[in-house]
């Protein structure tokens, strides 16, 4: 894991002071929660949660908040919300994990 202070950016993250801001492709209804890499330019992340009523974007907030090690209410979905195609601030992130900030497209 890399910290803030080691900022970097790319295509599917950048930093916005100490928050993170991350551009993804989820694809629900999968067999594992997993990162698969870089699509279009978005972090393309799998999550076994189906997309009906939210639960989606349940799953990946706190999925997320694990792999941050943040709570769940540092993770807000700032765009996308009814999409694949999702924008998300995480709030005074601590760290990067490395499995991100290696992502290649």
């Amino acid at each position: 894991m890399t910290s803030p202070t080691q900022q970097g950016t790319a295509e599917h993250y950048s930093w916005q002071g100490e928050d993170l801001i991350l551009h993804c492709h989820l694809q629900p209804k999968a067999a594992k929660d997993e990162i698969v890499g870089v699509h279009g330019g978005r972090l393309k992340i799998r999550i076994t949660a189906p997309p009906v009523d939210g639960k989606a974007n349940q799953h990946l907030v706190s999925w997320l908040s694990k792999l941050f090690k943040t709570p769940k209410g540092n993770i807000e979905i700032i765009q996308g919300e009814l999409g694949r195609l999702k924008t998300l601030r995480i709030h005074s992130a601590k760290v990067l994990p490395t499995l991100i900030s290696e992502c290649q497209q």
